[in-house]
């Protein structure tokens, strides 16, 4: 169970995301508030694992509060305006939730901070051995859920606020950011080459200047990339010398 506070200064939203609080039961509603003042005076008298912030509030806005708060819990922002994401994600929020929030999108970002709260709260005893690694997950295109077989994956190309994942069965498009993809991802089995492309590392066929070939498929390396990605992916496989049997 995660103890949860949600801080807004409208009335309407606050009982809307308490409503949707109540019906999920791994969460639980410790208070709400109506602007980050009154949450730091919380934080200080109760335990809180997972906050819901929204921006546009008097006294002071829900960016301010995450610079000037040292270690906060775990913030899912939620707000009108999409121009805060980027500035959002840069200060290690979960999610960033546009209103009107439909049920759908808070679960699936309430399941996001449940995964993150558990890796935490892991036992310290606890092996790979006893882990159940899955394989695969799901994404939703369109009004259809998409299976996705990470070992199918070739790359990722990340466009503003959406991620097309090409496999070898095909592409995918869905509501996503390349960040918060990429934290789910095995850093031994994919890689960054790019502010916009994360490639598989075993599908990588050729690396020739600053491109990377999968299958028919160039992949930019950028120049802030390409030391790290040599590094990793060919330095260690390299035979750079003549060999006789």
């Amino acid at each position: 169970m995660m103890n949860c506070v949600i801080i807004d200064d409208e009335p309407l939203a606050r009982e809307g995301l308490s409503s949707y609080v109540r019906e999920v039961d791994f969460l639980q509603l410790v208070a709400t508030c109506t602007n980050p003042v009154e949450l730091i005076k919380l934080l200080d008298e109760h335990p809180v694992d997972l906050i819901f912030l929204d921006i546009q509030m008097p006294k002071m806005n829900g960016i301010d509060f995450l610079k000037i708060v040292q270690k906060p819990p775990m913030v899912i922002i939620t707000t009108a305006f999409p121009s805060y994401a980027l500035e959002g994600f840069q200060l290690n929020v979960m999610d960033y939730l546009l209103k009107p929030i439909t049920f759908d999108r808070f679960f699936k970002a309430a399941n996001k901070a449940k995964d993150y709260y558990q890796l935490l709260h892991k036992p310290a005893g606890e092996t790979a051995k006893t882990e159940k690694t899955e394989d695969y997950f799901f994404i939703k295109c369109g009004s259809k859920y998409e299976k996705i077989f990470f070992d199918d994956i070739l790359y990722v190309q990340g466009m503003q606020n959406y991620v097309t994942i090409y496999t070898r069965k095909g592409k995918y498009m869905t509501l996503l950011y390349l960040k918060n993809l990429e934290e789910n991802l095995d850093r031994k089995a994919f890689i960054r080459v790019h502010k916009s492309y994360i490639v598989a590392v075993s599908k990588i066929e050729g690396i020739e200047g600053n491109e990377i070939f999968i299958q028919s498929n160039k992949i930019p390396i950028s120049r802030n990339y390409h030391d790290m990605v040599i590094e990793q992916v060919v330095k260690n496989k390299l035979w750079d010398k003549i060999r006789f049997s």
